[in-house]
């Protein structure tokens, strides 16, 4: 499961939309979820402290609902402003 050897690395997620940093992620790895996640697909970034500290995030999968997934299924995406809402519309 898990390992005893802790990160101190900054992984570029933040949960804090307002920090500048990534509100949107782009999943890279669907191992044991191919149903909830799409490689290649944005995916909208909530906010979870407690996740954070076990390397999980929370996004908005597939199924229209906010689900924890491993951290490294992901990689945080900056858009512009003016695509950051757009996307937030569309959704």
């Amino acid at each position: 499961m898990g390992s005893a050897q802790k990160n101190t690395r900054s992984s570029g997620f933040s949960s804090d939309p307002k920090a500048g940093t990534a509100r949107f992620v782009l999943c890279v790895r669907n191992t044991g979820y191919p149903a909830s996640l799409d490689l290649r697909k944005v995916y909208r970034l909530l906010s979870d402290q407690q996740a954070a500290k076990h390397r999980q995030l929370r996004v908005v999968d597939e199924s229209g609902e906010d689900y924890l997934y491993p951290e490294e299924y992901f990689v945080p995406i900056k858009q512009p402003q003016s695509a950051e809402r757009a996307v937030l519309r569309a959704i």
